[in-house]
């Protein structure tokens, strides 16, 4: 199958079958891309949904233009990304059209207080999937719980978090990285 094809089918799918919005998708995008694929290494796709998560826009969108660019290119991008919007769109103009025979459907209000806790799970599971590939410990776990702390008790700004957290990290490397080379200097 041509990947341009493959990659909107994929991101099509997704895009059709998830509920609940960007991070309920992660776990199917790293499924199929990363898992059955092979199309980008698991440390790549944590990197890829960083980047995606601290750009402005929707998170499902600007991963699949991530995952779309390292693919092939722009193209690959514009492919993915259509991929991912087209069955919102669809789905949106068409409760649109028709939303006044939806609005008061009692089966439809009991479907949808069915799909909300399933939904949680889906948000839930690529938290702990990151967690491990992130290399959570007893020594850093205090990082991801004070920011989520933060963001929920403080109304903390996300982006602070991320800063925060990325000049953090530089520090500490440069602190490693220095012990180390002064290390190797007294031997």
């Amino acid at each position: 199958m041509n990947i341009y094809l493959e990659a909107f089918s994929i991101f099509f799918k997704i895009g059709a079958f998830t509920i609940g919005g960007g991070y309920a998708m992660v776990p199917l995008i790293e499924n199929e891309i990363v898992t059955k694929r092979n199309w980008i290494a698991k440390e790549d796709f944590i990197d890829l949904l960083a980047i995606s998560q601290s750009a402005p826009g929707i998170l499902a969108v600007n991963i699949s233009i991530f995952i779309g660019y390292r693919l092939r290119g722009i193209r690959g991008s514009i492919i993915t990304a259509l991929g991912t919007i087209l069955p919102s769109f669809l789905i949106i103009l068409a409760i649109a059209l028709f939303f006044h025979n939806f609005k008061d459907n009692t089966i439809v209000e009991r479907i949808f207080k069915g799909i909300r806790p399933a939904v949680v799970a889906l948000i839930a599971a690529p938290t702990f999937s990151m967690a491990k590939s992130a290399r959570i410990n007893r020594y850093n776990i205090w990082i991801p719980v004070v920011s989520a702390l933060l963001i929920w008790l403080l109304d903390f700004s996300p982006i602070w978090i991320i800063i925060a957290a990325g000049a953090g990290g530089y520090a500490f490397g440069r602190r490693k990285h220095r012990r180390i080379k002064n290390e190797r200097i007294k031997k």
